[in-house]
């Protein structure tokens, strides 16, 4: 519990009060404790004894584990010099640990930085992370997110064991406040250093919430690749559907999204049709599958379990019930339910706390799609409980992410198991009978419009839980967009996991909430050509960019706009018809902070060529007002997601600059060729931080 000293507001928790702010169709979440609301000067009991266990100064920051967090802990960077104090601490009584990393005296400027992301174990922050925060004069606050008091399973959420405002928010603000305290004796300064909170994916929410439940705690909030709390896990869902669906039709279909494509529906059946139409419908970007589909169902693993854990009767329902099987389903021809017993146990280290090391050899292991399928212990003492089945190697099994470990352990020597796809199919189609009610508050008509008719009812039945809003992943009993702060959202408009529109959701109800003091403190930037996570293989590199540096120049953004009032860059224009997030194609109409590239390979997008033939490729790339200038453009001719041939600048202090370069093909065969364009706002092109990204494709066919 928190204890007031001065000002201390409680919040009633979502339990009592969803239904109240939500509309009738939200049940009641399964968390039993309260979202209390957290002030710059309250104290939370839970967190009144911190301690420091190091303190000393280093030269260079610690290398450490990458346990996903790809949105949150750029890695892989090579060994960095930054000096710093590394003070290391927790709290007593709790698993939450923090580290701070501060800045000599001449270097600081008063503030801080602090990432956030719900998968983060570890509350060391990466040299890049380290080194960036530092360059911007700032100090770095991470923490463990409560350790093992927050749930790491969907299972561990729903059974109510922990307090969700630990890892959501309480965690964090009780690290950030103590920072303030040693940056104080550090520095023999009794300034108030300003903080800036920033987290990423499911970081967002954490973000959001700390937003929404504190005051005085961080003066600034960047949100970015946001979900939508309704559309967890629904957004993986639609995808899997599709995934599954269009299976012998992809090699197509992604050729059609292509830079000079055709259409993506030809040759399509009825299924596959309605399979890709709904995924579009819902906000998946068409230019992402040549990402998802050799990705696959990505982090369904981690949340789909809440649909029965939550909405027990909805497997049976779909498969006996009229209104969940289409006619032109392949559900039942593709449902797989093969027996088998357990031949051997194979333990083996866990390759991360997510994914169990544990792997199991089976009497036999059924042919067909095994994608996602579930073993499920008919026997012994894991009978009636089930783990979702990862990689399969002959009769060998491994285990995916989100399987709860206490299932796993249970499956032994002897016992007879099934090999079921039946959830994993079912769940494929949740997303059409999980949309909220027209005009609620999680209620977004651009996107949900496309699954009701033209009276606003649902065109399918729907159930009586919203699974997506029981998850703890936000405080759904707080004012939605009631912010305590200044906001800039970063949002990707090739995101497959946190669908692009999410954003724009939650820029409505931060409008609603703030109304005339919106624009004095939320800006929203959309990012073309970027995903969820940055580019890390070859065909990921020719395709999208890396948001790290817009990231950064959000974050020096922010702080001039909190601490010298200087306004940053106009939002993104943007519209968002059937769930799809459209941008116009100028710098000067779209705003926002990336450049914008135009790109043509013979005057078009698509040009066919004979080897050897010589095609000229001309680019023009351009700046929003007001963000700074171009400072480096390279070619990748090829497709090979390198970039060897640097563009020729004339200046590094243009907003608009053209390029052009010829290229013969010695082979024939299809080319997407692209530029790649950054911009940097003081026009350093040295400099490796705060560099907006952003390119340009074409396709070339040599014969």
């Amino acid at each position: 519990m928190i204890r007031r000293r001065s000002f201390l507001l409680s919040i009633a928790s979502s339990v009592a009060i969803a239904v109240c702010l939500a509309g009738p169709e939200l049940l009641m979440a399964q968390s039993k404790y309260e979202y209390m609301f957290v002030t710059g000067d309250s104290e939370d009991s839970h967190f009144n004894q911190p301690y420091i266990d190091v303190e000393e100064w280093r030269a260079e920051p610690a290398e450490v584990p990458n346990i996903f967090g790809l949105t949150t802990q750029r890695q892989g960077a090579p060994p960095i010099q930054a000096r710093h104090l590394y003070v290391h601490g927790g709290f007593k009584g709790t698993d939450t640990k923090f580290t701070f990393y501060f800045p000599p005296k001449e270097q600081y400027v008063g503030r801080f930085y602090q990432a956030t992301h719900q998968l983060l174990t570890n509350e060391n922050s990466t040299p890049y992370n380290v080194a960036m925060t530092l360059a911007a004069g700032a100090y770095v606050v991470q923490t463990n997110m409560g350790g093992s008091e927050i749930a790491r399973s969907a299972e561990l959420n729903v059974a109510g064991g922990t307090d969700p405002s630990i890892g959501s928010y309480r965690a964090n603000a009780a690290a950030a406040k103590y920072s303030r305290v040693v940056a104080q004796r550090v520095y023999g300064s009794a300034h108030r250093p300003y903080g800036y909170l920033y987290g990423g994916s499911g970081g967002a929410f954490q973000v959001i919430d700390s937003a929404q439940n504190t005051s005085g705690i961080w003066d600034g909030f960047i949100p970015y690749v946001m979900g939508d709390p309704v559309a967890n896990p629904s957004n993986f869902l639609v995808r899997a559907h599709a995934l599954r669906v269009l299976k012998l039709k992809w090699p197509s279909v992604m050729d059609a999204f292509e830079p000079g494509g055709g259409d993506a529906y030809l040759g399509l059946t009825a299924e596959e049709k309605v399979a890709l139409e709904d995924a579009t419908r819902y906000g998946f970007p068409p230019r992402a599958w040549f990402n998802y589909v050799p990705q696959g169902t990505g982090p369904l693993g981690l949340v789909a379990a809440f649909v029965p854990l939550l909405d027990p009767t909805y497997l049976d329902d779909f498969w006996t019930k009229a209104g969940y099987i289409s006619p032109s389903s392949s559900a039942r021809a593709v449902r797989i339910q093969s027996s088998a017993t357990v031949v051997r146990v194979i333990e083996q280290p866990a390759p991360t706390p997510f994914v169990m090391g544990t792997q199991l050899e089976l009497s036999g292991v059924p042919s067909g799609d095994l994608t996602n399928i579930d073993l499920i212990g008919t026997s012994g003492e894991a009978k009636g409980k089930s783990a979702p089945i990862g990689a399969v190697k002959g009769n060998i099994v491994s285990f995916a992410v989100g399987a709860n470990p206490a299932v796993v352990h249970g499956f032994h020597v002897g016992d007879t198991v099934t090999i079921d796809n039946s959830k994993y199919l079912a769940l494929q189609t949740y997303y059409r009978h999980s949309i909220p009610k027209r005009g609620s508050v999680f209620d977004f008509p651009p996107t949900y419009d496309s699954f009701r008719n033209a009276d606003g009812s649902p065109k399918y039945v729907q159930r009586e839980i919203m699974v997506g809003l029981q998850q703890n992943v936000i405080n759904i009993g707080a004012t939605q967009g009631q912010i305590h702060g200044k906001m800039i959202v970063l949002q990707s408009l090739m995101d497959g996991d946190a669908l692009p529109w999410g954003a724009a959701w939650y820029q409505t109800k931060v409008r609603g909430a703030l109304g005339a003091a919106f624009d004095d403190n939320y800006r929203i930037w959309y990012n073309d050509n970027a995903q969820h996570v940055a580019p890390t293989t070859a065909l990921q590199m020719t395709h999208v960019i890396s948001y790290q540096g817009i990231l950064e120049q959000a974050l020096r953004d922010l702080s001039a706009w909190v601490e010298k009032g200087v306004a940053p860059p106009a939002s993104t224009s943007f519209t968002v018809k059937e769930g799809q997030v459209l941008v116009p194609p100028s710098a000067a109409a779209r705003k926002g902070i990336q450049p914008v590239v135009d790109l043509k390979v013979n005057g078009g997008v698509r040009t066919e060529v004979a080897v050897g033939q010589p095609v000229t490729f001309t680019a023009t790339i351009e700046t929003p007002p007001g963000t700074g200038s171009v400072v480096a453009a390279e070619w990748d001719l090829e497709g090979t997601g390198e970039y060897p041939i640097p563009g020729q600048l004339s200046d590094h202090r243009s907003a608009r600059v053209a390029v052009a370069v010829s290229h013969a093909y010695t082979r024939p065969g299809v080319y997407f060729a692209a530029i790649r364009a950054t911009s940097q706002r003081e026009g350093d092109a040295e400099t490796p931080y705060a560099r907006a990204q952003n390119l340009g494709r074409v396709r070339v066919v040599v014969r």
